[in-house]
């Protein structure tokens, strides 16, 4: 008798779905992508604040959404701060499949990413944007604070484009048992449910990673979240 294919995988190796998609109103998507770019950047100087701005406003969120930012808020209550700096660089600087810069996941280190980059910072001069931050252009807080600010289809567009590695990420937080994996998870609930292209190339970067060819990416180092033109950075992140 003819034997029947076999698609063998390692144990824990079939990646999570994603959680089901929460319907919101265009506000309470506003103050859930502004929330999770808050509480994702490094959580150094001024971050005791944000976490007290986010506090006092995701209970504006349907409850699957503010739980997931309340129980975040009280991992960092119940951590020293230097305990908490120190977790971040581990999980988002150490390890691959937890990189908060987007392109990495389609294009990894390679020439394309440059190209890659320059794109973002196109789409937020289309919408009326300059980029200025010591961050690079995908840096996921200031893609998530675009959204949250631009009232121009290019926010949603970005997103949309990258959202193959955005479940990378989550899943990759969720395995681990992150406590930023709540956060991730709550921005892919905001989001459209996924395609069935976008699943696909999600679940290939799960199996195979982003293309590896390694090239100095030194030329966009310095290139400063981003403003409104004309508006000064502080101004944005208050």
């Amino acid at each position: 008798m003819a034997r029947l294919p076999l698609i063998f995988r390692r144990p824990g190796s079939v990646p999570n779905a994603s959680a089901p998609r929460i319907a919101l109103s265009d506000d309470q998507r506003r103050l859930a992508h502004m929330a999770a770019s808050l509480l994702l950047d490094y959580p150094g100087e001024g971050f005791a604040e944000r976490a007290a701005a986010v506090e006092a406003s995701v209970p504006g969120l349907p409850p699957e959404l503010s739980g997931e930012f309340l129980g975040f808020l009280g991992h960092v209550s119940s951590t020293p701060a230097a305990a908490l700096e120190a977790e971040y660089v581990a999980t988002f600087d150490l390890k691959r499949k937890c990189c908060l810069y987007l392109t990495y996941f389609q294009a990894g280190d390679t020439r394309k990413r440059g190209a890659a980059l320059v794109s973002f910072i196109e789409t937020y001069r289309a919408a009326g944007w300059e980029f200025d931050a010591d961050e690079l252009p995908d840096f996921l807080p200031a893609v998530l604070e675009f959204s949250a600010r631009s009232d121009s289809p290019e926010a949603s567009e970005l997103i949309a484009a990258h959202r193959d590695g955005l479940e990378v990420l989550r899943e990759a937080l969720e395995k681990q048992g992150s406590p930023w994996a709540g956060l991730v998870r709550a921005v892919c609930r905001s989001l459209p449910e996924l395609d069935d292209a976008t699943r696909e190339r999600y679940l290939a970067l799960v199996n195979d990673g982003p293309p590896a060819e390694t090239v100095g990416l030194s030329f966009l180092g310095g290139i400063p979240p981003y403003r409104p033109v004309g508006t000064a950075h502080e101004e944005v992140r208050a």
